[in-house]
């Protein structure tokens, strides 16, 4: 692309200039920027390629520069091993970038001590933090909200702006899903009890099997690590179940392993579900079913979000709370119930 003549360092560039490089209308480029889940992704990488290259800042955040910010904005991930998280990254990663700002990136190790350490420390480093799965209790993360801006993902507080993956719904469709190969006796396997992913999808399984009158018993909690998998999957043996819903692919992965060592045949013999849909979850032997979510547009979502809070005026119109939907995704992993068991 060619840069608009008369952009120079004495005269930084403005959103007509990336609208003259990428040849479209400058309203194009403040979507794009600011609400980038409403532009064609082609188009928004054009418009964000662009911006990089001419050092474009918005107005908002051109204003920001003198005001003693550091124009670094930290994202928590509870496990940076989590493959889950690695969409996530990229995603507010992009957006961060074509605004301006630099990306921290902290591990808190699942752990909700690290996290209240970390917020304290970022309010000297950061003009906001970006919480993903966070695990400290609703009234410590509104106390440090109300120190320094703060957007969650997948974590629903009263007054603090979130982005929240409907994992519920796709859960639902995974008990369905179930039903309709015959099984009865389903497992769900939990994750960790300060997981609130967690709480919400159990709190929504066990209401949709009441509903549909079916068996769903709750095992765990369990680590969302692949060690895990192997209690998990002795504890689901043991239970009877025929079919089990997962917390995590990470745990379901460790269960295919276990299964497979304890001479138990997926899908003939039982079941596994996971959930985030994970890099190498199609890889799996047998291809996991799982829950897919675009992670990577929560992220983006949740930037946009924050902006909203640091720079008034950034957007159109700052939202303080999205749902982003998912489904599930059927691989090789689930199948008919066994014809020896009820």
């Amino acid at each position: 692309m060619t840069v608009p003549t008369g952009v120079s360092p004495d005269r930084p560039a403005t959103i007509h200039d990336v609208a003259a490089l990428c040849g479209v209308a400058a309203s194009t480029v403040s979507r794009a920027l600011s609400m980038p889940e409403r532009v064609n992704f082609r188009t928004r990488a054009r418009i964000e390629a662009a911006a990089a290259q001419l050092n474009y800042v918005p107005n908002a955040q051109a204003k920001a520069l003198s005001s003693g910010r550091t124009k670094a904005v930290a994202v928590l991930v509870a496990d940076i091993t989590n493959p889950f998280f690695f969409d996530i990254i990229r995603g507010t990663q992009l957006q961060l970038k074509a605004a301006g700002y630099t990306q921290l990136l902290v591990d808190t190790e699942e752990s909700d001590e690290v996290e209240a350490i970390t917020l304290e420390q970022l309010r000297q480093t950061a003009d906001g933090v970006i919480l993903t799965a966070p695990r400290l209790g609703d009234e410590a993360l509104a106390r440090a909200a109300d120190k320094l801006p703060l957007v969650t993902i997948n974590r629903d507080i009263p007054g603090i702006p979130s982005v929240v993956l409907d994992t519920p719904t796709a859960t639902n469709q995974a008990l369905d899903h179930l039903l309709s190969l015959g099984h009865e006796r389903i497992a769900f396997i939990a994750g960790p009890d300060g997981s609130s992913s967690s709480q919400r999808r159990w709190a929504a399984l066990s209401a949709a099997a009441q509903d549909r009158g079916a068996d769903v018993t709750r095992l765990g909690p369990f680590a969302p690590r692949t060690y895990s998998g192997a209690a998990a999957a002795d504890a689901a043996v043991h239970s009877g179940a025929t079919a089990c819903i997962v917390f995590n692919d990470l745990i379901a992965i460790g269960m295919l392993q276990r299964l497979r060592e304890r001479g138990v045949r997926v899908p003939t013999d039982m079941s596994i579900v996971g959930c985030d849909d994970i890099f190498g979850a199609d890889f799996c032997s047998p291809p996991l079913t799982t829950v897919t979510a675009p992670v990577e547009q929560a992220g983006r979502v949740a930037v946009t979000m924050l902006l909203g809070k640091i720079n008034p005026g950034y957007g159109v119109s700052p939202r303080r709370h999205s749902v982003v939907p998912t489904h599930l995704t059927i691989r090789a992993s689930t199948g008919p119930v066994p014809a020896d068991r009820p």
